[in-house]
């Protein structure tokens, strides 16, 4: 685009590398007519719009399967100067892992493959629906049936930031919220196709309406009525109404509906389709009235009814729920006296026991949240973060205070000479730190995310002492790319930071002095 990355907008200059290209183009025309021919291939449609339309119709481009210019990875055999692209390496683990092999694969690959379905970030769908097919149509092996490309759950439309104190961690959520609770949130707001939102008033919200209000109080009324109008004892009397049958249709016709959703991955929607049965329960209390039933002493066979239906409903609910909140599901079964449903037996209503006994205290599910309540504990988990971003600041800036000035002269003992043929064999480039964060298991080191030119490394450096992984994001630095890897604290390093060391020891990171695009060689 004149002569411009369309990823970062700066200028693009030709560089040089001998390498092995895949004919792609090839079996463009195959694959395009696969897409078309199987429109569930790639799901959501979005996703597939976006590889037809950006890639495959303007007309597929070969693919680079080799490099030279380090020797890190798979050597290619024919070529030992040659390693090869990491996503053809990758991508072919899929069948490698189970038995595959060209001279003779095992049962075990000919049982699963092809594959029902890749699950994958919406990030790397281009490899797994236009390379990845092609690879395989190379092979002549049959592609996977289904390939989805979820989105992602933003915080309230925002940057995540320590120092803004606004991150969402999930250990936080189930301490406030409960596990159970999380994955309600979770899955519930995670859109089928567009990225979802996640805020604390939005969790709370989400909490108190759906699984306080529908759920937690539909269980304690029932279990409640059935102790105060039978001491607890369910039974069914057969004293049924139009509207039991309205009922039992809709929850016993619950099960398709969730396997519809959930084999289109529409996860948010099953779920949904979950809560509408204890919806629908709800409503059948507000249709039957029962304590106007238990007045009369003459409709007491047919409250019986009402209450057995709404245990049976309930159960067939739960056992629905159960592969979505299973600890929940759990419970409401133990408050029931009766066991979970397998999945053949959602469609049957009545399996539940007649005479059977319920808890006789009810078991507060999900006790309403008050926000005034909650929101200072978020305030709290806020504010520690932001204290602990400004004691690593006031820590950084205090080391600084201590360092020697800029004019320090610095004696360095040289080290051993080398010779040219020596120094050529080191290639530095230029990289674009996109994306870094704290090694864990580590107090000195980040692991960085750094662009060099069309790929991205992971670099671990042990610089957490002078920058954070917010001020890292956007850097230009320079890059030791052809570095053997290795694992530091148990994370893979692909290359090295370049960094200058004043005499007390402290880093900063080499950079360009005009601005140089992500992957310019340094030579």
């Amino acid at each position: 685009m004149d002569g411009k990355c369309p990823d970062c907008g700066r200028e693009v200059k030709p560089a040089k590398e001998e390498a092995y290209f895949f004919k792609m183009s090839k079996y463009a025309d195959r694959l395009i007519e696969h897409i078309n021919t199987h429109p569930e291939f790639i799901q959501p449609v979005s996703r597939k719009n976006e590889m037809m339309n950006n890639f495959l119709l303007p007309g597929l481009q070969d693919l680079c399967v080799s490099r030279t210019s380090f020797n890190w990875g798979i050597q290619v055999d024919f070529d030992p100067k040659h390693v090869v692209y990491v996503w053809l390496d990758a991508l072919t683990n899929y069948i490698t892992k189970i038995g595959y092999d060209p001279d003779g694969s095992s049962d075990l690959f000919n049982k699963n493959w092809p594959a029902d379905l890749h699950l994958i970030g919406k990030d790397i769908v281009r490899f797994h629906t236009i390379y990845w097919p092609i690879f395989l149509m190379a092979l002549d092996l049959p592609l996977p049936k289904q390939v989805f490309g979820h989105p992602w759950l933003l915080q309230g439309g925002d940057k995540m930031s320590k120092s803004k104190g606004n991150v969402i961690y999930a250990d936080d959520m189930v301490r406030l919220f409960g596990v159970d609770a999380t994955r309600y949130f979770v899955l519930h707001e995670m859109p089928f196709e567009n990225d979802g939102i996640i805020t604390w008033e939005l969790i709370i919200e989400r909490f108190n309406s759906d699984l306080a209000n529908v759920l937690g109080n539909l269980v304690n009324r029932t279990v409640s009525m059935s102790n105060k109008y039978f001491d607890g004892v369910v039974r069914s009397t057969g004293v049924a109404e139009d509207v039991d049958a309205d009922l039992k249709s809709f929850v016993t016709g619950a099960k398709a509906r969730v396997q519809d959703k959930m084999d289109k991955l529409r996860v948010a929607d099953a779920i949904t389709e979950v809560m509408a049965v204890f919806r629908r329960c709800n409503k059948y209390i507000d249709e039957t009235t029962p304590w106007v039933l238990a007045k009369d002493e003459a409709s007491k066979d047919r409250l019986a009814e009402v209450m057995y239906n709404l245990v049976e409903s309930i159960t067939i609910g739960a056992s629905l729920l159960h592969s979505f909140l299973p600890e929940t599901a759990e419970k409401i079964a133990a408050q029931l006296s009766t066991g979970l449903r397998d999945l053949e037996q959602l469609e049957e209503f009545g399996l539940y026991e007649n005479g059977t006994k319920v808890t006789e205290t009810p078991e507060i599910l999900f006790a309403r949240l008050d926000a005034a309540q909650v929101m200072p504990q978020v305030e709290e988990i806020q504010k520690k973060q932001k204290e602990e971003y400004e004691a690593e600041q006031a820590k950084l800036a205090g080391e600084d205070s201590t360092a020697k000035s800029d004019n320090s002269v610095i004696d360095t003992e040289r080290k051993e000479e080398i010779t040219f043929d020596d120094f050529e064999k080191l290639q530095f480039q230029v990289g674009e730190i996109i994306a870094c964060e704290a090694v864990e298991k580590s107090k000195k080191l980040l692991c960085s995310q750094v662009k060099i030119g069309s790929e991205v490394k992971q670099i671990v450096s042990g610089i957490r002492k002078y920058y954070t992984p917010e001020e890292m994001v956007g850097k230009k630095v320079m890059v030791l790319v052809n570095l053997k890897p290795a694992k530091l604290a148990g994370v893979l390093s692909e290359g090295m930071l370049l960094c200058a060391e004043d005499t007390e020891g402290n880093l900063a990171l080499m950079k360009p002095e005009k601005d140089m695009p992500a992957g310019a060689e340094i030579c």
